[in-house]
């Protein structure tokens, strides 16, 4: 079934706090519709929600729910006992999830999606952020807060959309590009998936996806790279001049970088990333890829750029004096750590490097400590966290310990968030990062006063 989303004028969201999740609810009451939903915790996000004008409701509650609703949409991320939920479905309801909705909008739409274990945000951030600021307009669903506008979400009158294409729960198999994106296809989810061989063929599958005439943009020299095809495929790369487009004369400045980018039959000079990490040069040749797909102006594309803040949570700088840098990032994967931490040690060479790493569920740290113990030797010192379980129940002897156990660099040590606070204080270190995907965010602003 596909539903005209433009029609609705009513809907209820089951977990609309989620960051995916409010971005549709962005959509709909930008379009008119009354919105309204639940969520299990209030958080910033949630209060904006309501501030611009949305109910919100936070008691799993069948007598606060909207009984006059057109549609339901529900994250995955909802346990199957919820009562609302069930309520919905017993009484007749349309009830979907979100991926049902995009699906519909990538139907109606011309769309660009974004998939992949690394990058996806920062990706589909810039492309939206260029399309916007060039005067080419998007509807924009991201996974990220866009720092430039202080939301996940974008509208226009362009029936474009950009969208953050999400592997969990094979989500991503839903769409139906013009033009894909796949910037890597790492293990990772392997609880929803079982092995890295099966999560492979989840991204095989995306490419198959891709509307006739469609286009796959997709990183060059991947694992299982010839497989994955669309109807017109081209490559892109970091400065790898074996890929269609890459960097080329990269250059630091001022804690970002200038390069061009060079394309079959084009070249966009001197472009300036105002935001650190080498891998985010990568994130923006392939966004920049896309504008040139779309024939906007290269010269239009640069001033564009050039204002571009970044994603909160992603290389996102708190602090940046002579005496301390402060980075924030959302990594919680070990190719994005070892990505960030490489990243931070080449922009501050000469700074003692530590990082505060708070691991992202049970099932990734079982299944992927021995990467995270290597990526983070890469850092001079190593503050562990507690595991953040988010939606799962606790995993018999897997804590944080398990990723200190495997560490070769013994300066490392597992604290309290307390703890961690009391290590800031008292060694003011001169480059400091935190990282994770829980809820260690909620330390950055008594961390960023205390470094300043």
């Amino acid at each position: 079934m596909t539903m005209d989303v433009r029609n609705i004028s009513r809907v209820y969201f089951i977990g609309i706090g989620g960051i995916g999740m409010s971005a549709l609810a962005r959509f709909f009451k930008n379009r008119g519709a009354v919105v309204s939903g639940y969520d299990r915790t209030a958080t910033a996000l949630t209060a904006t929600l309501e501030a611009e004008g949305m109910s919100v409701h936070y008691t799993d509650d069948v007598t606060l729910c909207d009984k006059e609703t057109e549609l339901v949409i529900y994250t995955p991320a909802i346990p199957a006992g919820h009562t609302e939920l069930n309520w919905y479905r017993d009484n007749g309801y349309l009830v979907y999830k979100r991926s049902d909705v995009l699906q519909w909008i990538t139907e109606t739409m011309f769309s660009v999606t974004v998939a992949g274990t690394h990058g996806k945000t920062t990706i589909s951030t810039m492309t939206a952020y260029l399309l916007r600021e060039t005067g080419y307009g998007c509807n924009a669903f991201l996974g990220g807060i866009a720092v430039n506008y202080g939301s996940n979400y974008w509208s226009s009158d362009n029936d474009t959309a950009v969208i953050e294409a999400d592997e969990y729960d094979r989500s991503f198999l839903k769409l139906f590009p013009d033009i894909a994106i796949l910037t890597s296809i790492d293990p990772d989810h392997l609880d929803i998936y079982g092995t890295a061989t099966e999560m492979e063929e989840a991204f095989i599958q995306y490419t198959r996806n891709i509307k006739n005439e469609g286009t796959l943009l997709v990183k060059h020299g991947l694992h299982r790279g010839k497989e994955l095809k669309g109807p017109h495929t081209v490559t892109y790369s970091l400065q790898n001049d074996a890929a269609d487009i890459y960097a080329a004369d990269i250059m630091q400045e001022h804690g970002g970088y200038v390069f061009d980018v060079v394309g079959p039959g084009w070249c966009a000079e001197r472009m300036r990333l105002r935001i650190g990490g080498m891998h985010n040069v990568e994130n923006c040749v392939a966004a920049i890829a896309v504008t040139q797909m779309l024939g906007i102006d290269v010269d239009t594309v640069r001033t564009a750029l050039d204002g571009f803040r970044g994603i909160r949570r992603r290389f996102e700088y708190l602090v940046n004096t002579e005496a301390h840098v402060y980075i924030d990032d959302y990594a919680h994967h070990p190719e994005e750590l070892a990505a960030l931490i490489k990243s931070a040690k080449r922009l501050f060479p000469g700074r003692k490097c530590v990082v505060a790493f708070q691991p992202h569920l049970f099932s990734r740290t079982r299944d992927l400590a021995d990467g995270f113990a290597h990526s983070l030797d890469m850092a001079d010192e190593v503050i562990l966290l507690d595991i953040y379980p988010a939606r799962e129940l606790p995993l018999a002897g897997i804590t944080s310990d398990i990723i200190a156990s495997r560490m070769a660099n013994p300066a490392h040590t597992v604290l309290s968030k307390e703890g961690l606070l009391e290590y800031i204080r008292s060694a003011k270190p001169a480059l400091f990062i935190t990282a994770g995907a829980g809820d260690i965010d909620k330390l950055t602003g008594e961390i960023k006063t205390i470094l300043e």
